[in-house]
This record gives structure tokens, sequence and C-alpha cells, in this order.
């Protein structure tokens, strides 16, 4: 029986590692982008509607990815969803980004 919270045809559902890996658990994995190499947290459910609590644990797997990447270059969560917009992941950006929002 296949898991609903997976979709077969979703490359996040996949979460093939071969970018580096900074956290992983049952809610969220946190792992360098391989479209942009920057830090991204991807639910492990597919879908866009996290819950609140949900959201804040990702978000704070992010920051501590974010941080470790960025030190104190000043960055910002992004969560445009542009290539894959039914599945919910978020991006920590810096200002090279800013004008992609």
């Amino acid at each position: 029986m296949s898991d609903p919270a997976v979709s077969p045809s979703c490359e996040l559902c996949e979460a093939a590692e071969f970018t580096r890996w900074f956290h992983r658990d049952d809610t969220c994995w946190v792992a360098e982008c391989d479209s942009c190499d920057d830090p991204m947290v991807v639910w492990r459910h597919h879908g866009t509607e996290p819950s609140a609590d949900e959201l804040a644990h990702m978000k704070q797997r992010l920051t501590e990815a974010a941080e470790e990447v960025f030190g104190d270059t000043a960055w910002r969560i992004d969560e445009v969803r542009r290539t894959i917009p039914d599945h919910w992941h978020a991006h920590a950006r810096i200002d090279r980004w800013s004008s992609f929002s």
C-alpha cells in the first residue's frame, strides 16, 4: 500500500540525497537545493498547507542550516514555490535573490 502523503511523481517526495543534507526527521528534511545550492526545507507530506506547528518546526530547521551556510550574511526565508508548486518547501536566500521575489 502506498503512502497518501507521498506523490510518486514528485521529486521532493523522492528526497534523493545527491546534495549536502543538514537535517532530517519525520516532519521535514533540509538540504542544499540542486538548482540554486541554497539551503531548502521540504515538508515530508506532499501538499501545500502544513500546520502552524509544522511550519514553525521547518522554519527553525531551515534557520539552523542557513546560519551554518551564510554565517553573518543577511538572509531571508523565501516560500515562493516556483518550479514545484504543489509541494510545500522554502529556501533560505541571501540578497542576490531579492530581485526574484
